[in-house]
């Protein structure tokens, strides 16, 4: 979080768009997630200029192109690594990632899980299409097994990764995720993220249009997304269905789905109730990704507070200044062992 903007200064989402022609797809999720961040952004009450978008490769990573702040579009998997530099040197700043699934979890994949660790004040957005579309169409970390693409005739034999699950176990103190066509929850998810002091890591799941179109059909779908999707809502009953007839329980520590139909001998009571700081019952949720016979969760899976990186790392400087003094750049290279050479 940063300083907010002048009672005076009003923003609109067209303040937000560059004058760069958006070269995506048509059709592809990208849009959404563009409209809905340009929309969201003035609402934050931010100068645009403390607002910068670091990217690294992949259809994903043109967005600091579309948006009308600061950024770069860096070298592949390693926008992480360059946002907590820019972090670091100005911690005033409003650092978004954003990164695709290839990008963030395969090349990128260590640099993520460590800012995850390390928790600085930055935002993750995470687009998974479950598959590499710049390179038209090969496998990704997070491609079903058995998954036939270009690069997989016979089917995938990679287990997934699971984002949520992965962003848990490296300690990240904000995970959740959004879904493009739901406009509305994504912007609410793009709010969350921006107000969460640490790591923010947002899983945006996003349709690619020609390579792996309808990969998350079921959960946009009239017809099926009330049984296949779990709206989190923190201290609500995890209940889904079209009537919210169905329910999640735990026995013990293993997930049940259950019918809250007339019939049945469950009620309201026996529901799990989601909590946000529950790292156990996040991780459980995390884990219903690939299974069929559970609804895949959207939301906030787990936010707590924690110490965060830059803030340390601040008062390490104020505590060494506050002991040494400022110091002197030339007696600093001139101390310690030196040779002269002629």
């Amino acid at each position: 979080m940063t300083e907010t903007v002048s009672k005076t200064k009003k923003y609109t989402r067209m303040d937000f768009a560059s004058s760069q022609s958006v070269r995506w797809c048509p059709g592809c999720g990208d849009y959404a997630i563009l409209a809905q961040t340009q929309k969201v952004f003035p609402e934050l009450g931010v100068p645009k200029e403390k607002f910068v978008f670091i990217s690294g490769i992949g259809c994903s990573s043109r967005f600091p192109y579309y948006m009308n702040t600061y950024g770069f579009h860096t070298i592949h998997g390693r926008a992480t690594a360059i946002a907590s530099g820019v972090k670091l040197a100005n911690p005033d700043l409003s650092v978004w990632i954003v990164t695709g699934d290839g990008d963030g979890l395969s090349i990128g994949g260590n640099h993520t899980i460590h800012l995850m660790r390390r928790n600085l004040d930055v935002n993750i957005l995470l687009f998974n299409n479950r598959i590499y579309g710049l390179t038209k169409g090969q496998y990704s970390p997070t491609s079903e097994l058995g998954k036939i693409t270009k690069s997989t005739p016979m089917g995938s034999i990679d287990r997934p990764f699971n984002p949520p699950s992965l962003a848990l176990g490296a300690d990240a103190s904000f995970v959740a995720r959004t879904i493009d066509r739901e406009t509305k929850h994504m912007q609410a998810m793009l709010k969350r993220s921006y107000e969460h002091h640490g790591t923010s890591f947002l899983e945006i799941y996003q349709n690619c249009v020609i390579f792996n179109d309808g990969a998350y059909g079921p959960m946009t779908s009239k017809e099926t997304k009330y049984d296949t999707v779990l709206w989190l809502e923190h201290g609500k009953p995890m209940l889904f269905g079209k009537n919210k007839q169905k329910g999640i329980r735990l026995d013990g520590n293993v997930p049940h789905v259950i019918s809250l139909d007339e019939s049945s001998n469950w009620s309201i009571d026996d529901v799990l109730v989601h909590d946000e700081t529950d790292w156990i019952i996040a991780s459980i949720l995390s884990h219903f990704t690939y299974r069929p016979e559970f609804p895949d969760p959207i939301g906030v899976f787990y936010a707590v507070d924690a110490p965060v990186y830059e803030d340390m790392a601040l008062e390490q400087i104020r505590k060494a200044v506050e002991l040494q003094g400022k110091g002197n750049l030339d007696d600093l290279l001139c101390s310690g062992d030196t040779w002269v050479v002629e």
